[in-house]
């Protein structure tokens, strides 16, 4: 009985490590490339915009948010980010989507 207390605790702590690990990739943070070469990097209500312009926006867990930064083509403009799996985001621009993808994906 001891040995079978042990095993069950040793998977029940296995299967929380591993599922922790999944709830963390499924979050928008992280750097993200389009296919042009664009890139961007998210880090809670921190981006680093595609121009290289570092500000803030409204972070979820699944979406973002922000406005383009004075200085940039479109400033003033919203740009709204949804996160549709983990290694894909749906941006909208005025309306017209674009798909962007995780630039550090690893297998």
């Amino acid at each position: 009985m001891v040995k079978l207390g042990w095993a069950v605790g040793v998977a029940l702590f296995a299967g929380a490590f591993i599922a922790a690990g999944k709830a963390q990739a499924d979050v928008i943070d992280g750097n993200w490339c389009a296919k042009d070469g664009r890139t961007m990097s998210i880090d809670g209500p921190q981006i680093v915009t595609p121009a290289g312009t570092a500000t803030t926006g409204e972070w979820h867990r699944h979406s973002f948010a922000y406005a383009v930064p004075t200085g940039e083509a479109g400033a003033g403009s919203r740009i709204d980010m949804l996160l549709l799996n983990e290694n894909t985001v749906r941006l909208t621009r005025g309306g017209t989507p674009e798909i962007w993808h995780r630039c550090d994906v690893t297998s």
